[in-house]
């Protein structure tokens, strides 16, 4: 959905639904998947896993959401109408990117469902850096990678951190 009319201020409102989406998404594929590797690798409870899947979706998403939208209104140049678009862009798209990683944990063991996960948020991400690289008239495989390589920190981080915590708390 591309809005191209301007909500009043200096900057397009589609400006404002790129700018939700894009956070929503990017940080409902790193901050679940950091999520649920780590509660696996620290629990190995699908239970634990969901929870904190359906917790994040809709915790993370409102957290992030107003993020935004005090971030859009603090640069002082977008109207009412352009902060609540990405206000209401970035909840949306981040609890439905988080809310998909539910499916795998449901439908599969757990040592798959993080795997199937792992494979799905590289997928959500590339396509994502790709897109962004491409309306930006850049090259998109250092873009990609560079997502990439945060993505796979944060994932080998919170496995890391997952095992320390079930070592200690054992």
């Amino acid at each position: 959905m591309m809005v191209s009319s301007r909500g009043g201020g200096g900057v397009p409102v589609e400006h404002s639904v790129r700018v939700g989406i894009s956070f929503g998404l990017t940080s409902g594929v790193i901050t679940t998947l950091g999520l649920l590797v780590g509660l696996s690798a620290g629990t190995s409870s699908q239970l634990a896993v969901m929870g904190g899947v359906f917790t994040i979706a809709v915790a993370d998403s409102l957290s992030d959401a107003l993020g935004i939208h005090v971030s859009e209104e603090a640069e002082g140049v977008h109207s009412k109408r352009e902060v609540w678009t990405a206000t209401i862009a970035t909840f949306a798209s981040k609890l439905l990117m988080a809310l998909t990683f539910a499916i795998p944990v449901v439908l599969l063991d757990l040592d798959a469902a993080v795997v199937v996960s792992i494979l799905w948020g590289a997928f959500a991400l590339s396509v994502l850096s790709w897109n962004l690289a491409r309306s930006q008239g850049v090259r998109a495989g250092p873009v990609v990678s560079e997502h990439l390589v945060v993505a796979t920190i944060v994932i080998v981080a919170a496995h890391l951190i997952g095992r320390w915590i079930s070592s200690v708390f054992s």
